[in-house]
């Protein structure tokens, strides 16, 4: 495990990776956090699939959360293409990447979506939990959270991973998914400029998100496309289903890799 801080326009980013004994596949696999995520709120998760897949895997902290550097204004509505065509760019080069894989979880699996509409380079993307559009179950799922973090205490927990900045990250999530102006947020023109392979997994009892979320992505992309909607699961996969997760991934990725045309 590699930890660093990458400059990135007028932020400081932090980045970890975690390497295998032995590297199967050259190609990094870059996790996307979620709205109130960072590197540590993975946990083990990046470890367990870096040894399972036997290759090189990156975690960053988008700008504002976890150790990166703190954030003034609140995103625009527009963040989860900013990230795609500003910042995602910005850190491959900083790296020396050009090639990559893509997970996602809840937002950043938008952001995955985004990111390889617009960014070379992409060979696949999985998105885990990811909103494809802003539903009723969404807003409301939001606002019982609101409510939630109005307890001290559960903001403190927060502050354990994003410190000072854990007001910052709550709002940054609420009110931009609360604004009136966010309602028409959607992935629907992106999802057809992604042509490379995409695993959709969805649990069955998400609070965030309806299973119309990973219909309207699988139905929408423009390459081959696996659906896995998890029974008896919520908003956390990698988390309530690990085992089940990593199986997943070993066979999406093994199956790519006896098929080779199918990453061009």
């Amino acid at each position: 495990m590699t930890d660093a801080f990458i400059d990135i326009a007028s932020a400081r980013i932090f980045v970890r990776s975690w390497a295998p004994d032995r590297v199967r596949d050259k190609t990094p696999l870059f996790l996307l956090h979620d709205s109130l995520g960072s590197t540590e709120l993975w946990r083990d998760f990046p470890e367990k699939l870096s040894r399972a897949l036997e290759r090189i895997v990156y975690s960053y902290d988008r700008w504002g959360f976890g150790r990166s550097s703190r954030r003034d204004a609140l995103p625009s509505q527009r963040f989860v293409e900013e990230e795609a065509e500003t910042y995602f760019p910005a850190l491959l080069k900083a790296l020396g990447v050009d090639g990559f894989d893509l997970f996602g979880h809840s937002v950043g699996g938008g952001m995955a979506v985004a990111i390889a509409a617009h960014v070379p380079g992409c060979r696949s993307i999985v998105t885990e939990a990811a909103q494809a559009f802003v539903e009723q179950r969404t807003r409301h799922g939001i606002e019982i959270a609101k409510q939630r973090f109005s307890d001290p205490s559960n903001l403190e927990r927060l502050a354990k991973y994003h410190g000072e900045k854990a007001g910052w990250v709550l709002r940054a999530w609420t009110d931009v998914w609360l604004s009136e102006g966010y309602a028409s947020w959607s992935l629907e023109s992106l999802l057809p400029r992604v042509k490379c392979p995409l695993l959709v997994i969805h649990g069955d009892r998400d609070e965030y998100g309806s299973s119309a979320h990973p219909r309207f992505i699988s139905e929408r992309a423009g390459g081959v496309c696996s659906l896995a909607l998890l029974q008896e699961c919520g908003h956390v996969p990698h988390r309530e289903k690990p085992d089940l997760v990593l199986d997943l991934l070993r066979d999406f990725y093994g199956t790519l890799r006896a098929s080779p045309l199918s990453w061009s």
